[in-house]
């Protein structure tokens, strides 16, 4: 279906020539599914847009990338436009970016069955509609006939992956490209993907090239693996091989820094919930939190009668999918949301009903770290000057003490002084998500709320930064709230867990025995939803998870 051969792209910039993939040569054979890994910067991407022609004017390509017959590096424009949508199709990593917001995804799927139509005898209006709602049944969404006429917000993040996929698949492609298909995805909603793309494989013959950092989908999906490293492949197996034999050192280093439940756990070893004794800084009592209804319609209870405590000195982690709540309680205990009943007691403030100008001295003792560091930093400031604002505005500390304080900082998380200077843009995303720790540690707080901090990183980068927050949580000894969707990394960083599903918490308890032992339902599909770097034990997992799921 797809022969690689000998690709090399380099990119035209300001400061010269810059080599993306350097001498890439795999092949991918019909109803395979092949992935490719690495960190950012790898090449991965860009190998996955050559195969679509989707490389930007800057760039420079030569060697062979084959496609039913055509090597799309050397065809014309007309050429590789008649072989997208028809022989290969591409599914983003962003669905939300990938859907127009102003058409209905009807129309847009319609849109790709009109521009790339067999010898170009295009649908009328009513043969698109009808393969648009049989594409979008073939996915998975309910109710196609009326769905198609949605738009993209009217879809959940998991629906609106589908309805990409489905567009990739309108004509019935012999090959499609998935580019990081469920990084942002809940481990639930991933496994639904990673399902679905399975199926497409066993009942159609999809081939289908995976593009990921997340090796646990790999061991999941995958018949065979590519390893890309700084543009060229280091290394390629059947993943069985590869997970139980890596030849590479970089392929070592991959899998061993994948999070995997069980190992390396904070609770390991605990019989009791640590920090009991210490002094309670967040209490919440029957906790509700409602957003008000527009338009006629109700309101929408987003928090339901949640109760915990977070101790000095504890890592509470909250677990759940998407829409069960983790995110509005952490604003909440920040101040960043109003809270509608029952009591939230955070560091001896009662949030139910509170004034800014009283909650305003004990916001210095909460520390946050957001999921995208890209979109909390100031763009127009400087690294330095994003680190010191805090500080400027609760001490109004200035001048070489200030300087001195930021490059200390810095340094904390591992960071040279010398960054202070750079802007955010000029840091890559595990060096962004340093600096925010960085900022949030500015006022040495009692509580941090740590918001998915780590979602978005490559597997390496992710360990670092994970494995800095441990260090870090230890020196400063401060209790924090981690939120995150992956157990394993909750696992990794938490005394005590609590698991959220539709704004109530249906379990909590100490780390290792909830991930060990489930009691509740939902946690026991929420742990089988999560793929392991093991190709045969992962088996086992999704036999368990489809059991659970009555399929």
């Amino acid at each position: 279906m797809l022969d690689i051969a000998r690709l090399k792209v380099t990119f035209a910039t300001d400061a010269g020539a810059v080599l993306a993939v350097d001498d890439v040569s795999f092949s991918v054979a019909p109803g395979e599914i092949v992935a490719v890994v690495g960190e950012s910067g790898s090449g991965k991407t860009v190998t996955a847009k050559a195969i679509l022609g989707l490389l930007p004017e800057t760039a420079v390509s030569s060697g062979a990338v084959i496609i039913s017959g055509n090597d799309v590096i050397s065809a014309g424009v007309r050429s590789v436009r008649a072989i997208r949508g028809r022989d290969v199709a591409m599914v983003f990593q962003e669905p939300s970016t990938a859907l127009n917001p102003v058409f209905t995804v009807g129309w847009q799927i319609a849109e790709g069955l009109r521009a790339h139509a067999p010898g170009g005898k295009k649908p009328s209006r009513r043969q698109a509609r009808a393969l648009a709602v049989e594409a979008l049944r073939k996915v998975g969404i309910p109710d196609p006939e009326e769905r198609v006429n949605y738009y993209p917000h009217q879809f959940s993040g998991g629906q609106k992956q589908r309805v990409v996929i489905a567009a990739a698949l309108a004509l019935n492609p012999g090959l499609i490209v998935a580019d990081e298909p469920t990084t942002a995805l809940d481990v639930t909603v991933q496994a639904e993907i990673l399902e679905l793309l399975r199926a497409l494989r066993d009942d159609y013959g999809t081939s289908i090239v995976l593009i990921t950092h997340n090796m646990g989908v790999v061991a999941d999906l995958a018949d065979r693996v590519v390893v890309m490293y700084h543009g060229d492949v280091v290394e390629e197996a059947d993943a069985t091989t590869l997970f139980a034999t890596p030849r590479e050192d970089y392929t070592k280093d991959l899998l061993a820094a994948v999070p995997h439940l069980g190992r390396n756990s904070a609770s390991a070893g605990l019989t009791a919930r640590a920090h009991q004794d210490a002094p309670v800084l967040v209490e919440a009592r029957n906790l509700v939190i409602e957003y008000p209804g527009r338009l006629g319609r109700g309101g929408f209870r987003a928090v339901d009668d949640v109760s915990f405590t977070i101790s000095a000195g504890e890592v509470f982690g909250l677990v759940g999918e998407s829409g069960s709540g983790k995110t509005t309680i952490g604003r909440a205990i920040a101040g960043l949301n109003r809270t509608t009943g029952g009591s939230l007691n955070v560091l001896g403030h009662e949030m139910l009903g509170f004034r800014e100008r009283s909650f305003r001295p004990v916001r210095k003792d909460i520390g946050f770290v957001f999921q995208d560091p890209a979109a909390s930093f100031n763009p127009h400031l400087s690294i330095g000057e994003c680190v010191a604002e805090p500080i400027v505005i609760h001490e109004g500390t200035t001048g070489p003490a200030l300087t001195k304080r930021v490059g200390d900082l810095l340094e904390s998380v591992q960071l040279p002084r010398g960054y202070a200077d750079r802007f955010p843009h000029e840091l890559s995303g595990g060096q962004r998500q340093r600096a925010s720790l960085a900022r949030a540690l500015a006022l040495r707080p009692k509580l941090l709320i740590a918001d998915e901090p780590t979602s978005a990183l490559d597997v390496s980068v992710q360990a670092k930064v994970l494995e800095l927050f441990k260090e870090i949580q230890a020196e400063f000894g401060f209790a924090a709230l981690f939120i995150s969707h992956d157990l394993a990394v909750v696992d990794m960083l938490s005394h005590w867990v609590g698991v959220l599903y539709k704004g109530r918490l249906v379990e909590q308890g100490i780390g290792s025995a909830v991930m060990g032992d489930p009691q509740d339902d939902y946690t026991k599909r929420l742990i089988a939803s999560l793929p392991v770097p093991n190709p045969a034990e992962q088996a086992k997992r999704r036999a368990v998870h489809r059991a659970l799921l009555g399929l």
